[in-house]
């Protein structure tokens, strides 16, 4: 019989990829979203290329809305759960920090005191490497101390004491929060990818609407870092391998006859500079993309890398897609639908 999986931000980014990722192994799929930053057009896209539809089952709704959240806890019964859903924007979560408080954590209690009515204790968070506090030591093991230095990390840090403490009051409760550093790529069919609404905060989408035409140039945010080209250092993963680390997260706690609470990163293990991105997508385009050196953003630090041997040990994780890989996918996508899903 089919496991079946509540997935929430299902629609969005790393979720509709994971999703896309579940149907292929056969589970039943849930999706709860609100869809304010994805498209109704995602849920289509998934549909037609996993070719599952009678499989994947769609609510639009807020998860602050604990009435309707209860009614697809009503007509489903899940095997697990998968939490993507919550505001995701450091810059605006810094001028709008209420709303990030009261949004990823409200939307979280109501999940977590449904799952536990309803008994549904496995339990896949997706959190995020700015739970880190800023150490010169490289690259960030999940021992490290944890600092983040943003509301929207914040919301992240707090969210994983809940769920610490959550397992430790009750060990019916097998939770992971899988910490993962820089999304990239798309999926190969370059039907679905990255849609961010209005200018991209994150690098390779920003270079992907630079390269084709819709912006002008890319800033680069200073080039005077301790590094070796002087620009920040990121760990850069295919998007379809996070999607497998956390469905090698969910078989791993459906293998436990015991309550269990874990943090792992999901990481390449590899450190790319903002040129090395840069040079990397202009061999891909075949074109050189103009851009401007800017000064620094606050808050940036130079680099940032994961230890993935936890996850390797753990999980059986290894990321199979190098950068090269990921900007193809990526240009497949850009170049294939320019303006995302809006221009459907």
């Amino acid at each position: 019989m089919k496991k079946s999986l509540l997935v929430t931000g299902g629609a969005g980014y790393i979720g509709s990829h994971t999703v896309l990722d579940l149907l292929e192994q056969n589970y039943e799929v849930v999706i709860v979203d609100d869809l304010s930053n994805s498209s109704k057009k995602v849920i289509d896209t998934i549909k037609k290329i996993s070719q599952k539809e009678d499989s994947l089952f769609f609510y639009q709704l807020d998860l602050k809305e604990y009435a309707k959240l209860e009614k697809v806890f009503e007509e489903h019964h899940f095997d697990g759960v998968i939490h993507f859903a919550g505001y995701k924007a450091v810059g605006e979560s810094v001028m709008n920090p209420l709303m990030y408080y009261e949004n990823n954590f409200f939307s979280t209690i109501n999940l977590l005191k449904l799952m536990k009515k309803y008994k549904v204790f496995n339990f896949v968070f997706s959190s995020s490497a700015t739970v880190y506090k800023n150490v010169p030591e490289m690259p960030f093991h999940e021992e490290n101390p944890l600092g983040a230095a943003n509301p929207y990390g914040r919301t992240k840090q707090f969210i994983e004491q809940i769920l610490k403490d959550l397992s430790y009051s009750d060990d019916h409760w097998k939770i992971i929060c899988l910490r993962y550093f820089n999304p990239l790529g798309a999926d190969k069919s370059g039907d679905l990818g990255e849609d961010p609404n209005g200018v991209p905060n994150n690098l390779v989408p920003y270079i992907a609407q630079v390269a084709v035409g819709k912006l002008s140039h890319l800033n680069v945010f200073g080039t005077d870092y301790d590094t070796p080209d002087g620009t920040c250092i990121r760990d850069y993963v295919h998007v379809n391998d996070l999607a497998y680390g956390h469905r090698k997260a969910l078989e791993f706690i459906f293998s436990q006859d015991k309550g269990l609470y874990e943090a792992i990163n999901l990481g390449s293990g590899r450190g790319y500079s903002v040129f090395d991105i840069l040079h990397s997508f202009e061999e891909v385009v075949g074109k050189a993309i103009p851009y401007k050196v800017t000064d620094r953003r606050p808050g940036d630090i130079a680099r940032s890398l994961a230890d993935i041997s936890k996850a390797d040990q753990l999980l059986g994780f290894k990321p199979r897609s190098d950068i090269k890989e990921m900007c193809q996918d990526t240009w497949r996508w850009q170049k294939k639908h320019p303006n995302g899903f809006s221009e459907e």
